[in-house]
């Protein structure tokens, strides 16, 4: 909808309308230039077009990984759908347009990655995925600075505040299956807490992630996360960097992971857990700066690609990835 009519580093198009020409895909990119939901600093619905271009190197479909030794954009069947038409003006009919979309991906058997746009569209991604493996059946692992567990924000059970309670309210996630990662600062109150709480969900404040450690934390999400559910929908907020690292968001708390913990944290997810849904949100470009936030994204979207390459490599090798390996063995 915003900028220049370009796919994901050059994948190939396909039209969501038109199941046929992503009929052999394993991953399909969505993107969701929608603001209508924030509540501070708008922008991202820039975000979409800055994450696609945020790259120094050729737009060729073409990425090898150093670390994960895959080239996800070659090994997987990648295709760029373009965007959903989401207008910040009528927030439900955007809502359904996007959900509708991850849907039909959800359903052809591909795994919807959707580029956000606020986090109000965690709300039909998710629900997307789950109208499709079925409710309660997805769990949902969420980095984020904030819960997202508002109730009524502005006088609407809509944006970028809530669709974390409006997903748990649906049924379409449960809640004690609801993983968030990196919370801090000043935001829900004890109501919303005691709300968070009676549901059961399990989330690590960066005070507990800081003292027992990010990778001990994820391991212990990971268990629930796979605990009677048949998939992982993973939400990722950039908000959950520290603003030094992600200057370009709309609502900035200082005190959060770095990009390189953040990038190792969603590798690790993508490649030990199933996924079948990912997005990306509130990458604002109007207050980014030399694009760093918008190369954040970029490079979370090929953390979570390569590592699916990988898994699935794996798992058709009978091979193990070892991140101890040097770089240069074996050529």
């Amino acid at each position: 909808m915003y900028g220049p009519d370009v796919t994901f580093l050059g994948v190939e198009r396909c039209t969501v309308a038109q199941p046929e020409t992503y009929a052999d895909a394993d991953v399909v990119i969505v993107g969701a230039p929608f603001d209508g939901g924030t509540s501070h600093r708008p922008g991202t619905r820039f975000g979409p077009a800055a994450m696609r271009q945020a790259c120094y190197l050729p737009h060729d479909g073409s990425r090898p990984s150093l670390a994960l030794r895959v080239d996800a954009l070659q090994d997987l069947t990648v295709y760029d759908a373009g965007d959903v038409e989401m207008f910040a003006g009528d927030i439900e009919r955007s809502l359904g347009a996007l959900e509708s979309a991850v849907h039909a991906v959800a359903s052809a058997g591909a795994i919807p990655i959707i580029l956000g746009g606020d986090h109000t569209i965690a709300l039909p991604d998710a629900t997307g995925v789950a109208r499709h493996l079925g409710f309660g059946r997805v769990s949902l692992v969420h980095f984020d600075a904030h819960a997202d567990t508002g109730d009524v924000e502005f006088g609407s059970l809509y944006g970028h505040g809530q669709p974390m309670r409006r997903l748990i309210d649906s049924g379409a996630v449960r809640g004690d299956r609801f993983l968030q990662i990196g919370l801090r600062g000043y935001w829900p109150g004890p109501d919303t807490l005691t709300w968070m709480a009676a549901q059961r969900m399990r989330s690590y404040e960066m005070t507990e992630i800081v003292a027992r450690g990010l990778d001990h934390c994820l391991t212990d999400a990971f268990a629930i996360a796979v605990d009677e559910c048949d998939g992982v929908f993973l939400s990722v907020d950039v908000d959950v960097v520290d603003p030094g690292m992600a200057p370009g968001t709309g609502t900035p708390e200082p005190g959060g992971l770095t990009a390189r913990q953040l990038l190792d944290a969603v590798r690790r997810c993508c490649y030990e857990l199933p996924v079948v849904g990912v997005d990306i949100v509130e990458v604002s470009p109007p207050y980014d700066h030399a694009e760093i936030t918008a190369y954040l994204g970029n490079r979370v979207v090929l953390e979570a690609l390569s590592a699916i390459a990988r898994r699935r490599r794996d798992a058709a090798d009978g091979t193990r990835w070892d991140p101890t390996q040097p770089l240069l063995d074996a050529r």
